[in-house]
């Protein structure tokens, strides 16, 4: 007779409070805040939402496994382009669009065509992003590169994107990119107020997804072996583990995080280019993430938010210093929260700012024993009373 492996009740209690947070997370941000603030805010809400998600998969790679990555912009825009290229065949038989004309090009390219239907675009969202970033991780890891040489390839090649995407004029239009405010979804203007609010809740929706998929990711076994090739990858080499096929994975899986995040992104703001393959804007992705609180998940999506959320609102207020406002946040994280807003407020932030107002710590024990009065009395004297014959102190 076999016996069961008992539950562990914390552990159960735990994943239970998850759930709820998440969940009302999910509501406050669904069904309160579009009462609370205008239309216009609402967009800009939709677009760093769906920020968070990539976030959240940077977190995957950089938190968890150790693999900074630099070039996530890649990945990004490839989800943006994806979808932007079917909203752009929107359009009557044998009509192609407009920016064409500009450059003599009377037939649409062989590679738009699969892009007709949006059961295709639906998958080449996150499944084309997947494999570039899994042949990229493949190419890089067998090779066992890794720590700051992997970062700086992953720059490499979201350089190389860019100046590939950036002079293709005659087939994506380039520098201009492709439009989606004025194209047509499921017979409606994309860029009307309905659609930007359904859009805004699907972000939610597939933020929630891409958390629950990466805490499924990171939970159990396969989150342990992560956090072991971050740790110390000889060693789980040397167990007999092969980290490369596991880097891949987690890489690949990153990677289609992130298209879907561009595909939202796209959507709501109007526009893809190759401007989502800047240098400066994959530095920002991880930047979300330091800020939060890396390997943590929740602060990702703290710090996308929070950080994107910020620039807006000063440079509003500030138009000609807000990026010096920008810089000193990004030096506080770095000298005083090194772990993070997240990391923070584990390891006891709150009692360390107590103590810096000059307020006493809060006691973990119940009652107070540690701030009684008498008791620390009684330890006084104890402390002060001389040791008894044959006793040492």
């Amino acid at each position: 007779m076999t016996a069961t492996a008992p539950t562990r009740p914390n552990q159960s209690k735990a994943w239970i409070k998850e759930v709820a947070l998440v969940g009302g997370f999910a509501l406050v941000f669904a069904v309160l805040i579009p009462l609370l603030i205008p239309v216009s805010r609402l967009q800009i809400l939709g677009r760093f939402l769906s920020l968070a998600i990539v976030a959240l998969g940077i977190d995957l790679v950089w938190g968890y496994t150790g693999l900074l990555s630099l070039g996530h912009g890649i990945f990004f825009a490839l989800g943006g382009y994806a979808l932007a290229m079917n909203l752009s065949l929107q359009l009557p038989k044998d009509v192609i669009p407009e920016f064409f004309g500009l450059y003599g090009v009377e037939d649409l390219p062989a590679f738009w065509e699969p892009f007709k239907s949006m059961p295709f675009t639906l998958l080449a969202v996150f499944v084309i992003p997947a494999a570039i970033a899994g042949l990229l991780g493949y190419v890089v890891f067998r090779n066992r590169i890794r720590g700051v040489y992997f970062s700086i390839l992953t720059q490499a090649a979201l350089v190389v994107f860019f100046n590939f995407f950036n002079g293709q004029q005659k087939l994506i239009n380039g520098t201009n990119g492709l439009k989606t405010a004025s194209a047509q979804l499921f017979g409606a203007n994309v860029g009307s107020e309905g659609v930007q609010f359904k859009l805004y809740i699907l972000t939610i929706v597939l933020l929630m997804g891409a958390y629950g998929l990466c805490r499924w990711l990171t939970s159990g076994r396969f989150g342990r072996l992560l956090i072991a090739i971050r740790d110390d990858e000889p060693r789980v080499r040397f167990s007999g583990y092969d980290p490369t096929a596991f880097k891949v994975l987690v890489f690949g899986m990153s990677g289609a995080i992130a298209g879907v995040a561009g595909a939202l992104y796209t959507v709501q703001s109007g526009i893809v280019s190759p401007q989502y393959m800047d240098i400066a804007f994959s530095i920002e992705m991880v930047i979300w993430v330091a800020v939060g609180g890396r390997g943590t998940l929740v602060g990702a999506v703290l710090g996308a938010l929070l950080v994107n959320w910020a620039r807006v609102l000063l440079s509003e207020r500030f138009p000609e210093v807000w990026l010096f406002f920008q810089g000193a946040l990004f030096l506080i994280v770095v000298t005083v929260l090194p772990d993070g807003i997240i990391g923070w407020f584990r390891d006891g932030g709150i009692n360390k700012a107590r103590a810096f107002l000059g307020f006493p710590p809060k006691s973990r024990t119940f009652p107070a024993v540690d701030l009684d009065e008498n008791i620390q009395r009684e330890r006084e004297m104890v402390d002060a009373a001389p040791p008894a014959s044959g006793e040492s102190r």
